[in-house]
Parts: structure tokens; C-alpha cells; sequence
């Protein structure tokens, strides 16, 4: 995916990863005061191009992270994107925030290709 396209996804952030199995990830773009700051920071937990990529997720400053399972499935005429983002600790409250932005960021795909 080209830079462009990731901003139109992430909505202006930039995603910096190492795609390696424990390499570190963050979506970065401009904090309240203009500086960067990480939106979304995590590590790599699987990755097997293009059909699979696994990552932890934790939001701006929260120190609890989840795991985010992105799935590629080439079906016929389009690809098939399956995420799914789950084990959640049970007083993190970046969940809401996620539940609703997740869909935002999956309807924006058609709009990066």
C-alpha cells in the first residue's frame, strides 16, 4: 500500500512498521499541539504477505494493547478483508473507540484503491 493510500485509510496518519515477527509498528501524525505523536503503537506478530498480518494494538498513551488479525482473500473480481480485533483486557477503554472506528476505516479501502 503507497503512503497515499495509508493516509486515506488512517485518516492522515503515517504507518511506520518494521513487518518482521516482534518488529515494532505506529501509525504517527500530528498531536493537538502540531508535534507527532503515535496515534496507534504495537509490535508484529505475524506476518506472511499478502494474505496475513497480525499486530498488537495499543492506543495513544494506553499501556493496554490488544491483537488486531488483518486476513486477505483474493476472491474472483476483488479481495476478501476479514479483521478481526480481540483480546481485550477488560478495563481498557480504547474498546468503544475502536468498535466505531473500525468500520469507518474498512468503508475508506474502496476510496485508497
Amino acid at each position: 500500500m503507497s503512503p497515499e493510500s495509508n493516509r486515506i485509510i488512517f485518516a492522515g496518519a503515517e504507518f511506520e512498521a518494521d513487518l518482521k515477527p516482534g518488529g515494532s509498528l505506529a501509525w504517527v501524525g500530528p498531536g493537538p499541539d502540531g508535534k507527532p505523536m503515535a496515534y496507534v503503537h504495537g509490535k508484529a506478530l505475524q506476518v506472511d504477505p499478502p494474505r496475513l498480518f497480525q499486530y498488537t494494538f495499543a492506543m495513544g498513551p494506553n499501556g493496554k494493547s490488544s491483537r488486531v488479525t488483518v486476513e486477505l482473500v483474493p476472491e474472483t473480481e476483488a479481495t476478501k478483508v476479514t479483521v478481526q480485533h480481540d483480546e481485550w483486557a477488560e478495563d481498557d477503554t480504547t474498546y468503544a473507540s475502536c468498535s466505531d472506528g473500525w468500520p469507518r476505516i474498512l468503508s475508506r479501502l474502496k476510496d485508497a484503491a
